[in-house]
């Protein structure tokens, strides 16, 4: 069974734990896109605050988090924003 790579857009809280705009990653196939934010979080514990807040866009659409992933996706994780 080969895997999926996709292109992880970090913004926010994400890119601060990170500290890059964006990571490649590799998955199995069949992997929904809330996924990739648990992962974040197993990596980065302290992001556990924006796991049930962080919207989810795949290719430029708004998607809901069983939204399976295809090869080569390009995922946006969105955590509230504040500010004016």
């Amino acid at each position: 069974m080969s895997g999926i790579t996709v292109t992880v857009k970090l913004f926010a809280a994400y890119q601060e734990a990170y500290r890059v705009p964006e990571l490649v990653l590799e998955f199995p196939q069949n992997t929904p896109v809330k996924e990739v934010r648990d992962r974040l979080i197993t990596e980065h514990p302290q992001l556990a605050q924006l796991r049930h807040i962080t919207r989810f866009g795949v290719n430029l659409q708004f998607v809901e988090p069983d939204t399976i992933l295809q090869d080569g996706d390009e995922v946006v994780l969105i955590p509230p924003v504040s500010g004016g």
